[in-house]
């Protein structure tokens, strides 16, 4: 019976490829909510975009490379803006660039390898951690905290470089991010 109380008072809306060619879903409940969204902007993950960079051409599958994902329930949220952009520059150019805008959101962290693992302990009393630590070609750099992460992940592409931003944010309070 409860059920069918809440059934009326859930909404679902799916606009799949409209007018700019995104796709957006919304599911909304009494007891949370999902929002995703392929439209997302470099000012949404909080980072400037490279200058002279160009996002990432569309996949194999159509889809852009780009994602805003926002998941909120009874005492948990997460959010995560990412998007990915390729740039004519070498890697070095990218990282020290980056290296300077991140410092607004504290000690920048250079991990090499790995790339973005969500899940895989960021985390050590608070301080950010390198996933994994190898001789890859990828560079990650890291800012904030465990619950407010930005990241960049850059690595060497043809003649030129392919980095994502990333922002994560995890919360323990009912609301929106």
């Amino acid at each position: 019976m409860a059920t069918l109380t809440l059934l009326p008072a859930c909404s679902v809306s799916v606009k799949d490829h409209g007018d700019n060619g995104d796709s957006k879903v919304d599911i909304k409940t009494p007891v949370g909510g999902i929002h995703v969204d392929q439209n997302a902007d470099a000012r949404d993950a909080g980072l400037p975009v490279y200058p002279g960079a160009q996002p990432k051409p569309k996949g194999n599958d159509g889809d852009k490379q780009n994602a805003n994902v926002n998941l909120s329930a009874f005492g948990f949220g997460l959010k995560v803006v990412a998007i990915e952009y390729v740039s004519d520059d070498p890697p070095s150019k990218i990282i020290s660039y980056y290296q300077d805008q991140l410092k607004r959101y504290g000690k920048v962290l250079q991990c090499h390898g790995g790339g973005f693992n969500m899940g895989n302990g960021h985390v050590v009393g608070g301080d950010l951690k390198c996933d994994s630590d190898d001789d890859s070609s990828k560079i990650e750099l890291k800012a904030g905290t465990d619950d407010n992460q930005h990241i960049v992940s850059i690595g060497p592409t043809g003649k030129g470089s392919d980095f994502a931003i990333v922002w994560v944010r995890v919360r323990g309070k009912e609301g929106d991010i």
